[in-house]
């Protein structure tokens, strides 16, 4: 059985930092393109971040290019987002997403994920 959880979510003043987590088990997270999506009050589900099993290739919303850094570290089966200069807009549930094993194709897309994680709560002030 797959799982996602994610963690490290909060309340945090507009500038701060968050570092989110997401602990993958049940599949072969090494060769998993690995998401980070987040859903605002009233608002669709937007992607954020990705970073693919192949080369371990990175990609992100323009809404938070430069802000946020997305990582994995295949040995601890885990997924990190973090996150600088927050702004008020970036609050949101967070979620992480896996897709199948071996996936080639668009990461943007929440379509192409199978598994997604309870979500975490992220809450920046002004």
């Amino acid at each position: 059985q797959v799982q996602l959880v994610e963690s490290g979510g909060g309340l945090v003043q507009a500038g701060g930092s968050l570092r989110l987590s997401c602990v993958a088990s049940g599949r072969t997270f090494s060769r998993t393109t690995m998401g980070w999506f987040r859903q605002a009050p009233g608002a669709e589900r937007e992607f954020v971040a990705a970073v693919s099993w192949i080369g371990g290739s990175t990609g992100y919303a323009d809404s938070v290019k430069g802000r946020f850094t997305i990582s994995r570290d295949n040995a601890k089966n885990t997924l990190y987002l973090q996150m600088n200069s927050l702004k008020p807009e970036d609050t949101a549930v967070y979620y992480c997403a896996s897709t199948p094993p071996g996936y080639v194709g668009s990461y943007v897309g929440d379509r192409n994920y199978d598994y997604w994680g309870q979500g975490t709560q992220v809450t920046v002030s002004s």
